[in-house]
């Protein structure tokens, strides 16, 4: 066997060990899948073997879930198209075959956890009659599945419920949720919690005590599912009954998987477990076979892993972690990214204009640190982590910092300013990154002496939560500045993306069009209550006029301004900068003065401000809530593909994981490229010309998009040449 190891002991106990070659962490393929079989074969058909542990040979935990590749392979036939629906059931099934073939075997089987274990894996140890789990604060158990447009495919669905009931269960699964060992323990899910490096023994001992335990709770006449279920059953009703339209509203119906999880359960589980793991699988094939599963599993697993492991980092420069930040401005931004720095183990000097400010982003890094006592954060490490933290007003405290980050006010002149002070103090062989989310790199390099040194690094807030960083490329950036961007970007555990320079690069400029395009429709008369309903069944977190709202709709008139003033003759004018103007012009600012789109009022619930109709009357004639979405999908869309072409965007990888942890795009598109593959590029040239009729020449399509359309290509196989470089 290439991936189990099996050993048999003298007491008949047979041990396999799972360490499949060639993976950092343990991952279900075919040749696991054959070995699996053989070592199930063996365990039910020797006499000599009493029982079995499954247990890992990796350091890095017990075991994930489907190697994806594999998967993919699953869904797709000799010439690419995807197989018989028949045909995906059965590739599918395999897994559950065999797991149920491991808890029939007549013989106990216990699984020894420790470290990560999740997906299929943890469908595995689900299979087996005992699991024991080592305690550790690190340990991670769970079916995450439904976060990459899945839902447990491996028995999951079905062993799950029996175990701690289907509203417990459900809560989990629908939400990707994981356990910690203490948790699990407490629910049912493990049997035991053993001190780290101590479940193979604790496993054995229990396969040695209890020769005969070889079958499981739902194979007993009897057998009641905890909390019951069932349709004569009123709490499984009322969970059932509770749970579909929460999920319809939680997902906007776009999602397939969590439906699909739904009925898998409500049909399963007063099913045998033979059945019922048929039933599983019959829907977890219809899911596999949309576009929208693998759409998902490439943009938010495979490419993000990609992207986390260095996929644009120039390979031939030597790793440069840093170990003093130099971080220039304390506000919300400095600070957060003060609080990441110094979790991740680096020194961080926090400088700003006066010793308060300073302080107040030391204290800002306290505040975030305490809310996590007690979740990973022990009051030791908490004081560790602050000693970290030096605020400063002197620019002579930054001498030794070998990366710096400016995040100071967004100007163009101030920015110079701070960036002369530090180049006398570092050098400008120090890599220089500003954290800007508009100004273009190129012009803020001219300040650094080396502009290859100089890299823009876009975070977004709040930086603690925010999993994406933007690293933008000036016209000058070297290979060295990209590479220890990209490599402080992998000491903070975030993803990273990277693009050319533009104003507003990809994320700010994309993003804005929904904004500005929920401020055309206002202005046109659209009722902004379908404006904002309308962008939430889009898919994103929340409507385009709440969002202006947060981010300040002052600031978009003010970057608005900068960039008239900056391209003069140049600047193309939006319908949207009128009405946003006027909105500044009635003191509507946005949530931070109370007014903007809605109002906030003290100690009560924010609500579309009824001012708006004063302000823009309502047209007689209002829209189809599709209209609206189509409106607010593809002025983003257009954005996306123009970033292409110009080479903003060098990948459309980067594109869909930008979009997705940048703004929110619809995460059940796998992201705006993947959308536009998906839909088919010839109708979406189409719907952007009927759009570029109906409202203007903003919905325009590109001259690559019409290409692309006329040649069948797509943006994930070889696509046109660009426009631009």
């Amino acid at each position: 066997m290439e991936t189990i190891r099996f050993d048999i002991d003298a007491d008949g106990i047979a041990t396999l060990t799972i360490d499949v070659p060639g993976q950092s962490m343990n991952v279900i393929g075919p040749d696991f899948l054959a070995d699996l079989d053989a070592a199930i074969t063996r365990i039910a058909s020797e006499e000599g073997i009493k029982g079995a542990v499954i247990a890992s040979g990796k350091d890095s935990g017990f075991m994930a879930g489907m190697d994806l590749k594999y998967f993919g392979s699953m869904l797709a036939s000799a010439d690419g198209q995807r197989p018989a629906p028949t045909a995906i059931f059965d590739n599918v099934f395999v897994l559950n075959q065999l797991f149920r073939r491991l808890e029939t075997a007549g013989k106990p089987v216990a699984c020894a956890i420790e470290g990560t274990c999740v997906g299929g894996g943890f469908e595995l140890a689900l299979a087996c009659h005992r699991r024991f789990v080592g305690d550790s604060p690190k340990t991670q158990l769970g079916l995450p599945e439904i976060l990459i447009g899945l839902f447990p495919g491996g028995g999951g669905s079905q062993r799950l419920p029996r175990i701690m009931g289907v509203q417990a269960s459900l809560m989990y699964m629908l939400q990707g949720k994981l356990f910690r060992p203490a948790e699990a323990a407490m629910l049912k899910v493990v049997d035991g919690v053993v001190p780290q490096g101590t479940a193979l023994a604790a496993a054995k001992d229990w396969v040695k005590a209890n020769p005969t335990a070889s079958t499981q709770p739902w194979d007993v006449k009897g057998f009641k599912v905890p909390g019951g279920a069932g349709g004569f059953n009123p709490a499984f009703v009322q969970t059932m009954a509770g749970a579909l339209p929460m999920t319809l509203k939680q997902t906007q119906r776009n999602m397939n998987a969590p439906i699909a999880l739904l009925s898998a359960v409500y049909e399963g589980i007063t099913l045998p477990m033979d059945r019922a793991i048929r039933i599983e699988s019959k829907y977890f094939a219809k899911v596999a076979a949309d576009p929208q599963a693998s759409n998902m599993i490439r943009t938010l697993f495979v490419n993000k892993q990609a992207a986390e492991r260095g996929a644009r980092r120039p390979k031939d420069e030597a790793k440069a972690p840093t170990t003093k930040l130099a971080m220039l401005g304390a506000g919300m931004m400095g600070a957060g990214i003060a609080t990441v720095a110094a979790q991740a183990g680096m020194d961080v000097v926090l400088f700003d204009r006066d010793q308060a400010y300073a302080e107040k982003g030391k204290a800002h890094v306290e505040a975030v640190l305490s809310k996590r006592l007690g979740r990973g954060m022990t009051p030791e490490k908490m004081a560790a982590t602050l000693a970290r933290v030096t605020p400063t007003t002197d620019y002579a405290a930054l001498a030794g910092a070998d990366f710096v980050i400016e995040a100071v006010f967004e100007d163009v002149a101030i920015k110079a300013e701070v960036t002369k002070q530090v180049e006398a103090v570092l050098g400008a062989d120090t890599i220089f990154g500003s954290n800007t989310s508009t100004l273009p790199i190129t012009k803020l390099a001219n300040a650094w002496s080396k502009p290859e040194n100089f890299i823009g690094v876009h975070f977004f807030s709040p930086v603690e939560k925010m999993p994406l960083v933007e690293i933008i490329l000036g016209e000058k950036t070297g290979p060295a500045a990209i590479a220890k961007a990209l490599d402080f970007v992998a000491q903070i555990k975030k993803t990273p993306i990277v693009v050319h320079d533009s104003r507003g690069f990809y994320t700010s400029r994309s993003f804005g069009t929904y904004v500005q395009e929920g401020a055309e429709l206002v202005g046109e008369g659209i009722n902004p209550a379908l404006i904002e309903n309308a962008g939430k069944q889009l898919g994103m977190p929340t409507g385009p006029l709440a969002v202006s709202d947060e981010v300040s709709i002052e600031l978009g008139v003010k970057i608005m301004t900068a960039a008239k003033k900056e391209l003069g003759d140049a600047y193309v004018p939006q319908g949207s900068d009128d009405i946003m103007l006027k909105m500044v012009e009635a003191d509507r600012l946005g949530r931070k003065n109370g007014k903007g789109w809605y109002d906030y009022p003290e100690g009560g619930k924010k609500h579309l401000s009824p001012v708006l109709g004063d302000l823009f009357p309502r047209a007689d004639a209002q829209p189809d809530v599709e209209e609206v979405k189509e409106r607010l999908l593809y002025r983003q869309l257009i954005e996306c593909a123009r970033c292409f072409e110009e080479g903003v965007l060098e990948t459309p990888e980067d594109g869909d994981i930008g979009a997705i942890f940048g703004w929110g795009f619809a995460p059940y598109t796998g992201g705006p490229f993947s959308h536009m593959d998906t839909v088919g590029i010839a109708h979406v040239v189409a719907v952007l010309d009927r759009l570029a009729a109906a409202h203007g020449p903003r919905f325009a399509p590109t001259a690559q998009l019409r290409e692309m359309a006329a040649n069948g290509a797509t943006f994930y196989r070889p696509v046109p040449s660009r426009a631009a470089a």
